[in-house]
C-alpha cells in the first residue's frame, strides 16, 4: 500500500493508526495506536498524540505538545508550542484512572497559544483564541479570546485572528476578511454577506 504522507525516520507511528493524505510528521514525535490524523495535518517535532486521538484536517501542532487520550480536533485548529491537555482532573501515580479520561473538544479553526494548557472536559468553540500561558479551567465559547491563569474571557476574535470590536449595535467587522460580526447576548456570529 503506498503511503501518501511523510514521516520523518525518528518519528514512530504505532499499529491501527490512520494518516491522512499530505500529512507531515516530523522529528522524534509519537503517534500512538488507533490514531486518527486528517489530511494535511502537521505533526512538528517532539509531539506525542496518545492513543485513540482524533485529528481533523489541516491541524497544525507545533513542537513538543502532548495530545492525551480524550483530545479531538476538529478541522484547521492550531495547537501552539508547548502546549499541553490534559484527561484526567485528579492525577495520582499510585491510583489507576485510565477508564476516567474525560473529554475535550476542540472545535473547527480554534488557536491555542504556546505553553497554554487545557484542563480536560472543558470545550473550546469554534474559532476561539486561547493567549499564550493561559490555563483553561472551563469551557471557551465560540470566538472568545480568553488569557491567564485562570484563563478569563477579555474580547472576541474574528476567523482570521483579529481582536473584534463591536459598536453600540453589538456588530463588528474583521479588518482583514471584510465580514461582518455580531454579538448578542453573549454570543458572537458570524453574518452572511
Amino acid at each position: 500500500m503506498e503511503k501518501n504522507y511523510f514521516a520523518h525516520e525518528t518519528a514512530v507511528i504505532d499499529e491501527g493508526c490512520t494518516i491522512g493524505n499530505g500529512v507531515k510528521i516530523w522529528h522524534f514525535s509519537h503517534i500512538m495506536s488507533n490514531c486518527i490524523l486528517g489530511d494535511n495535518c502537521n505533526i512538528g517535532q517532539n509531539v506525542v498524540v496518545s492513543p485513540e486521538v482524533i485529528l481533523g484536517k489541516n491541524v497544525k501542532v507545533q513542537n513538543n505538545v502532548s495530545i492525551y487520550t480524550g483530545v479531538i480536533c476538529e478541522d484547521d485548529v492550531f495547537l501552539g508550542p508547548s502546549m499541553v491537555f490534559t484527561n484526567i482532573t485528579n492525577p495520582r501515580s499510585k491510583v489507576v484512572r485510565k477508564g476516567e479520561y474525560a473529554k475535550t473538544l476542540v472545535k473547527r479553526g480554534a488557536s491555542i497559544g504556546a505553553n497554554a494548557t487545557i484542563v480536560c472536559g472543558h470545550d473550546i468553540g469554534e474559532f476561539a483564541f486561547i493567549g499564550a500561558g493561559a490555563v483553561v479551567t472551563k469551557t471557551v465559547p465560540a470566538y472568545a479570546l480568553v488569557v491567564g491563569n485562570p484563563a478569563r474571557h477579555i474580547g472576541w476574535m474574528s476567523e482570521y485572528g483579529h481582536r473584534l470590536n463591536f459598536d453600540a449595535n453589538g456588530l463588528a467587522i474583521c479588518p482583514e476578511s471584510k465580514e461582518n460580526y455580531l454579538l448578542k447576548n453573549g454570543i458572537v456570529q458570524k453574518l452572511k454577506p
